[in-house]
């Protein structure tokens, strides 16, 4: 889809195809509100500034849309985008597998909420570093860290949406 096509879209479509790449109301209000960009810079604009904060309630239901890395997406998770963003965890290697498990768990313990990173790009070494280095931030700190990765999920699932950002 072009820009000129995603700014058509029917309201209805446009929120449907902007929840699927972060399912924070607000964030969707505020990017469909600001059709019809002029350029692709402007929407990339638009949507991570919007993305950048987050209330508690807006990260939860964000978080609510993506499974715990290394584990096949269920019910209300975004199965697609999830396994596409996953791909370079090899959850078949039962090392990695058993460290992810372990990763999680004690991330949840901690921060009451299930780890999140950009995946895509990255293998099971990099994200398992990035799990254990998150593990020593304070909740605020993660917090931040949590919204910045949600973020960055949000802006490369809108790039499939709309096309290649400038670069």
């Amino acid at each position: 889809m072009t820009l000129e096509e995603f700014n058509a879209l029917p309201e209805a479509e446009a929120r449907s195809r902007l929840a699927a790449c972060l399912d924070v109301p607000r964030w969707v209000d505020t990017v469909v509100a600001a059709r019809p960009f002029p350029d692709l810079g402007a929407l990339r604009s638009v949507a991570e500034v919007a993305a950048s904060s987050m209330s508690e309630a807006e990260l939860e239901q964000a978080l609510a849309r993506h499974p715990r890395i290394g584990e096949r997406a269920g019910a209300g998770h975004d199965a697609a985008a999830s396994a596409r963003e996953q791909s370079g965890v090899d959850a078949g290697d039962r090392a990695v597998a058993e460290r992810l498990t372990a990763g999680n768990r004690a991330y949840e313990q901690r921060f009451d909420r299930v780890f999140l990173i950009r995946a895509a790009g990255r293998d099971a070494d990099e994200i398992l570093a990035e799990l254990d280095r998150r593990l020593d931030n304070d909740d605020d700190t993660e917090r931040r860290e949590t919204i910045g990765q949600l973020a960055e999920i949000a802006l490369l699932r809108l790039e499939e949406v709309v096309g290649p950002w400038p670069r």
